[in-house]
């Protein structure tokens, strides 16, 4: 098997992984306030991939350290963000909302005077269209704070893509994913005091749900992005990681019996149009992932 077949179909596990994820954090928050999951989920994976990669701490430059950081600031925002939408709207709805990231990577880029392309536009259109019909509700008080909050943590995730296209020819990714990772777990660590009413359960669904998270999840699966993407095309990451909110609506219909009903389904579909065009014809990076 050539190693552009391995590293796609490597690609295609990491999206179920991720995929799946988004049920088992919504599950885990049972047990463990955001900040605090956050927190511990972060930190393990950090010190995981630290370990693995070998990271070493004090040969890395203030550069390195400095777009690690600024990486990792981009994502504990996402994370805090989508982590506390999840209290309040569904997996399946999450992960599509999440994927909007992905559209908004060239309108970011357009305020820094990059010049949009019209495939950029198209998926624009498509994209607002399609999270209007997801999440607009009959009536404006009737707005589920969730998915504002979700909506909300793409923009963080679409400025980490940008942020990513600027370091990545710059540093390594051995040294960014450890140093990026473990700014996400301090990071919420430092702001737990912060949270209204922290708590913690350790029970074993909720030890099942940061190995799958920390280890799977985020040690396992930002390791093998950075080398998969390394010998595919992009047009084709794109479209594998474009699946992620398909496994999720998949896997919530599995082991929660989620429905998702026709306006669903159809802002869904719009929406995943919108990534598709983006990631294909918008000559852009291929999304992160939860």
């Amino acid at each position: 098997m050539s190693l552009r077949a391995k590293a796609e179909l490597l690609l295609v596990g990491i999206c179920m992984i991720w995929g799946v994820s988004f049920v088992v954090v919504k599950g885990a928050l049972a047990d463990a306030s955001p900040l605090v999951f956050i927190a511990i989920r972060f930190t393990l994976a950090g010190i995981v991939t630290a370990v693995v990669l070998r990271l070493r701490p004090f040969a890395l430059s203030r550069q390195a350290l400095g777009a690690g950081a600024t990486l990792g600031l981009c994502l504990l925002g996402g994370y805090i963000l989508q982590v506390n939408g999840l209290l309040y709207t569904t997996p399946s709805k999450s992960a599509f909302i999440t994927a909007f990231s992905v559209v908004l990577v060239p309108l970011i880029l357009a305020l820094g005077g990059v010049a949009l392309r019209p495939a950029s536009i198209a998926a624009a259109v498509a994209g607002v269209a399609g999270l209007y019909i997801l999440v607009a509700p009959s009536r404006l008080t009737d707005v589920n704070r969730g998915d504002l909050l979700t909506l909300a943590a793409s923009i963080c995730f679409g400025s980490y893509i940008v942020q990513v296209g600027r370091y990545a020819e710059r540093f390594h990714f051995r040294d960014l994913v450890p140093v990026q990772i473990l700014t996400v777990g301090l990071g919420a660590g430092l702001l737990v005091p912060l949270e209204r009413h922290p708590r913690l359960h350790w029970t074993p669904g909720f030890d099942a749900a940061m190995a799958i998270t920390a280890l799977l999840a985020t040690a396992l699966a930002f390791s093998v992005q950075n080398w998969a993407q390394r010998y595919t095309p992009p047009a084709h990451t794109a479209l594998i990681l474009s699946l992620e909110p398909v496994f999720t609506a998949a896997a919530s219909r599995w082991i929660t019996g989620e429905r998702m009903g026709e306006r669903v389904v159809a802002g869904a579909a719009l929406m995943l149009a919108g990534v598709l065009v983006s990631e294909l014809w918008g000559g852009r990076p291929a999304a992160i992932e939860s």
